[in-house]
């Protein structure tokens, strides 16, 4: 990670603009003094000078975040807090990360002080109403349940890291439950860069304070209408992370008629939601985004009997991990259900970002894997490799194959339908015929992954995780129903309607916590298992037929 990297600062304007003009206030007054010296020996000094009153913040942030764990009087604890916050944020990246390694290492539990606990708690006697004999001796056990519950509450104490006092007086300091997102942020981000065990055991412990400060009571389900204040819609088309908000008209539109967006708040962080989900009021599962985002005019809400869930946002980084969207959905589901008793189906028009990604290095493994052995076994010999798979149906392998003159190239169909998605610009999809050509294995890789591709035995889409996890089961796949760039590069545009079923939520969330399994309709299992255990496989995902 490079020093100086301020890509990766969370920090607000006015805070970006303060340091930049430190810095240059500094490198400024470096070259009045010292304008004097030959040229490499001032941009030396300014070096110097620059290195050391970046130490010299750093060590007086270690400071007040020493101070902010120890101090005990509490009269002047607001004012040591803020001093860590702002100086926090006065940091460049790689002072951040020396900050957060030291809160990580250096105020850690006492490892020593548990293991001589431990040692003494092995060597009690144990009582015998602890023991197969129940009755109790009277005094003399008491006596010794006495010691169990002395170094027992003194282990609880001791396998409290230090940090947590930090964190704990951070939570109720004005303005600290926002600093702690973005210092987790700041965790995040260093751990994707490399493992250390002492920082993804202080992650650990934040998120879940952080998972219990943010629990479904401490926060307020608020809908957003066009009536809110103009900073809190700012935020909206700030966040929107599935399909941004192009102008005021489309923002107004997702806010008007036939539509709902609704965010979870937290008192902490006024006017700012930490997660937002938009809504369309529809008289069916829509097939495609545009259907949604260019509804006008929007069905009256009278006849629409299906409420879609199409745009799901999390606006804090730091927050990663935590299911806020869980909650989210199911007391939006109640409040429109409430509302408007007409509404008698919930679904998704989700997006499926990791298809692509598996799709791709699925072909390329698989097609060098064929031309390796077309070079020393015939064809007839793959079946017998560990490796080998077979990707396309027979009749897949042919509509490619008689495409590959004059439009496509490749020694097979794999290889064909690889070099067609990788194409620029996407010229795969302006043509009927490709289209018709990919249409039935893309939608029938996409069902396998979705169903059977699994990661510690959940379902490997991010996305599909999220939303099974929450009792949803998959309905439908939809294709081209997001032609934009980042739908052909995330799904080859398709996308995938979740179903919630009211009656069956728990137990669909219930099942595929303890089992991983997953429940599909029978017509998108069909579609995934074209073989002879299609009737084994629909038993297995137990899926109703109606």
């Amino acid at each position: 990670m490079r020093r100086n990297d301020t890509s990766k600062l969370s920090l607000s304007p006015l805070t970006q603009n303060k340091v930049n003009q430190m810095a240059q206030n500094s490198q400024g007054d470096s070259q009045a003094n010292q304008s004097s010296l030959p040229v490499m020996e001032r941009e030396g000094n300014k070096k110097l000078n620059s290195s050391s009153n970046t130490e010299r913040e750093f060590e007086l942030v270690r400071e007040s975040m020493h101070s902010a764990i120890s101090m005990n009087k509490t009269e002047v604890l607001d004012s040591v807090l803020n001093d860590f916050s702002e100086g926090y944020f006065s940091l460049y990246f790689e002072n951040r990360r020396r900050l957060l390694l030291v809160l990580a290492k250096e105020y850690d539990l006492n490892r020593a002080q548990v293991r001589a606990l431990i040692k003494q708690y092995l060597g009690l006697e144990m009582p015998s109403v602890l023991g197969e004999n129940v009755q109790s001796n009277g005094v003399e056990d008491e006596g010794l349940l006495s010691a169990f519950y002395r170094i027992e509450r003194n282990l609880r104490h001791s396998l409290k890291p230090v940090y947590e006092v930090l964190f704990e007086r951070l939570n109720t300091h004005p303005g600290g439950l926002k600093f702690l997102t973005i210092l987790r942020a700041d965790i995040l981000s260093i751990l994707a860069e490399e493992n250390v065990a002492s920082l993804r055991a202080l992650d650990s412990y934040l998120k879940e304070k952080l998972s219990t400060w943010l629990s479904p009571a401490a926060l307020e389900l608020h809908q957003i209408t066009w009536d809110d204040p103009a900073s809190l819609l700012e935020k909206i088309v700030a966040y929107e992370a599935v399909h941004p908000i192009s102008n005021l008209i489309d923002l107004k539109r997702r806010l008007g008629v036939g539509r709902r967006c609704f965010g979870y708040l937290h008192p902490a962080i006024p006017g700012e939601p930490l997660i937002f989900i938009e809504v369309a009021l529809l008289k069916d599962v829509a097939q495609t985004i545009q259907e949604v985002l260019l509804d006008d005019p929007p069905v009256p809400e009278c006849e629409a009997v299906c409420a879609l869930f199409y745009s799901i946002s999390s606006t804090q980084p730091g927050l990663s991990g935590i299911n806020l969207g869980k909650f989210l959905i199911k007391r939006v589901i109640t409040l429109v259900k409430r509302d408007m008793p007409h509404i008698s189906t919930f679904a998704t028009l989700s997006p499926i970002p990791g298809f692509m990604q598996w799709l791709l290095s699925k072909l390329a493994s698989q097609s060098k894997l064929a031309e390796a052995e077309d070079m020393s076994h015939s064809s007839a010999d793959r079946s017998g490799s560990t490796f080998w798979e077979e990707i396309l149906e027979p009749e897949e392998e042919k509509a490619l194959m008689d495409l590959s003159v004059g439009i496509a190239s490749g020694k097979n169909g794999m290889e064909v339908m690889l070099n067609l998605l990788t194409s620029t610009n996407y010229e795969w999809t302006n043509s009927a015929e490709l289209l018709s050509a990919l249409k039935p294995p893309l939608i029938r890789l996409c069902a396998r992954y979705l169903l059977q591709e699994k990661k510690r035995g959940k379902a490997l889409d991010s996305v599909a995780n999220f939303h099974l996890q929450n009792g949803a089961m998959v309905e439908r796949l939809n294709w081209m129903a997001d032609r934009s760039e980042k739908g052909l590069r995330q799904s080859g545009g398709i996308m995938v309607n979740y179903v919630y079923r009211l009656e069956n939520i728990e137990e669909y969330a219930q099942s595929y916590f303890s089992t991983g399994h997953i429940h599909a309709s029978a017509d998108l299992i069909l579609t995934c298992v074209q073989t002879a255990n299609t009737e084994r496989q629909l038993k297995e995902h137990g899926e109703r037929t109606d």
